[in-house]
């Protein structure tokens, strides 16, 4: 373990991949100095050609640099160029370029070792500094550690401070008993406003409420269920929860426990714009969000139509060039969809109109596949946006999904952070932990985290024993 004198100028060089996962990382370094070795500026310049993603998110931090070293002189860059910040000392950007650098033994020479190669030789040059090496590459960071170079992960991104957590947008008092408030000093009170019952608490709120999280005192039903409209300081709102347990139904579709009514709830909510759902495969996300948007697209008209996109990533090897259309291409990616519309369509007597044509055309005008690298530059009004595995997204390209939003839209978003087949993307990084964090105190936001399988036994099982 290498020692970081936390007292020295630190001057953290950047590698090409930091870059590349984070365009704005020049300027989450505080006031310390930022380095960009000549050899990322060059793997920088191999990128930037394309319309792939990498290649536009290089052209972007391109344009960054071009801006920062547009008004500056030869003096100024030799003594670092100052990178604005909103408060607090300015940090530095230095480049670093050597034309004499000598390749590390027995290192080949290949983009990786030059830039370990640079942070050594900086080193040399700076012993009144503490210089850290910032890369996402783990072999780079096993080999910087090796010859005693300090090396650091870039973790500034990282929606949440437990790796092995997330938001779960519920929290049960099991031992609350007929009263959630039982032992806590809140003075409480009960108004119906139409067809809503609200109670409006006013003492010690929980620290753990947050706006559109649900409280219980119980999993079981006839236990007390709401939704926090509102928590801040000494007050809180909570909405009582419809129960689609037994009595009413979305498309059918009854609930089991309390977080799956609660997921109902958010579903066919017209004030939740957003709604987040996380959970282990066979919980039953699919199968809950389209049942609601069936009903609030085909029933009560609502929306005009439902949008259902997902990343086309495969868990192994691409089976190559598809043939078709748009929606045809997207047809491997959508079997969630296709076995979930099988099961909603089913009648009393367990047969399935999905396959009948007249079924399928009447639902085609209203239920649209569309692949999420054609959605940019759309305006989608009175729409159900479903966006499946939402874990294989970034935060740029979910960002990019959910401003398509335009009049009356809601957007679904499901995922589970324990199936995600991106490279470099992890549960603390990837959009959808991204969006449930930056969301969590909007008052139009929901997000719940669903625990029982429901598939079967088996999926129960290896859900928890694989």
């Amino acid at each position: 373990m290498v020692r970081i004198d936390k007292k020295a100028t630190r001057l953290y060089v950047l590698d090409t991949n930091v870059l590349l996962h984070d365009p704005a990382s020049l300027y989450q370094f505080d006031e310390h100095e930022v380095v960009i070795p000549m050899t990322v500026l060059e793997e920088l310049d191999k990128h930037k050609n394309g319309v792939r993603e990498i290649a536009r998110t290089a052209r972007q931090v391109s344009r960054t640099l071009s801006d920062l070293t547009a008004n500056v002189d030869l003096e100024q860059i030799r003594s670092g160029i100052p990178i604005p910040r909103l408060s607090g000392p300015a940090g530095r950007l230095r480049l670093l370029c050597y034309t004499d650098l000598k390749p590390l033994e027995p290192l080949e020479e290949n983009p990786d070792n030059r830039i370990l190669a640079e942070a050594c030789r900086l080193r040399q040059e700076r012993p009144d500094a503490s210089v850290i090496l910032i890369t996402k590459d783990i072999n780079l960071r096993v080999k910087a550690a090796a010859l005693g170079v300090p090396v650091e992960d870039y973790l500034n991104d990282r929606a949440f401070d437990d790796s092995d957590a997330m938001l779960e947008g519920v929290r049960v008092y099991p031992d609350a008993g007929s009263e959630l408030w039982n032992g806590l000093a809140l003075d409480v009170s009960v108004e119906r406003e139409s067809h809503r019952v609200i109670y409006h608490l006013n003492g010690e709120i929980p620290a753990e409420w947050h706006t559109g999280m649900l409280v219980a005192d119980s999993d079981d039903e006839g236990g007390f269920e709401a939704i926090v409209r509102e928590a801040s300081g000494q007050r809180a709102r909570l909405e009582l929860l419809t129960n689609y347990r037994h009595g009413a139904s979305v498309w059918g579709v009854h609930a089991h426990d309390c977080r799956q009514n609660f997921t109902l709830n958010l579903l066919m909510d017209d004030d939740i714009d957003l709604v987040t759902i996380a959970g282990s495969a066979g919980t039953g996300k699919t199968f809950m969000t389209l049942a609601a948007a069936f009903q609030q697209t085909l029933d009560t008209k609502r929306f005009e139509r439902i949008v259902f996109t997902r990343a086309p990533i495969s868990m192994s090897e691409d089976i190559g060039f598809l043939p078709g259309t748009e929606e045809e291409k997207m047809s491997p990616w959508m079997g969630a969809f296709h076995d979930n519309m099988d099961n909603l369509l089913r009648d009393e007597n367990g047969e399935s109109s999905w396959d009948n044509g007249a079924t399928r055309q009447l639902l085609g005008a209203r239920v649209q596949i569309r692949s999420p690298g054609f959605m940019r530059g759309r305006t989608l009004n009175d729409t159900f946006l479903i966006i499946d595995e939402a874990q294989n997204f970034t935060p740029k390209q979910l960002k990019s999904l959910v401003t398509r939003a335009g009049r009356n839209t809601k957007i679904v978003c499901l995922g589970n952070v324990g199936q995600i087949d991106t490279p470099y993307l992890t549960a603390n990084t990837c959009g959808m932990a991204a969006l449930v964090q930056r969301f969590r105190d909007w008052p139009h936001a929901g997000h719940v985290t669903l625990k029982s399988v429901e598939r079967s036994r088996l999926a129960l099982a290896g859900e928890e024993l694989l």
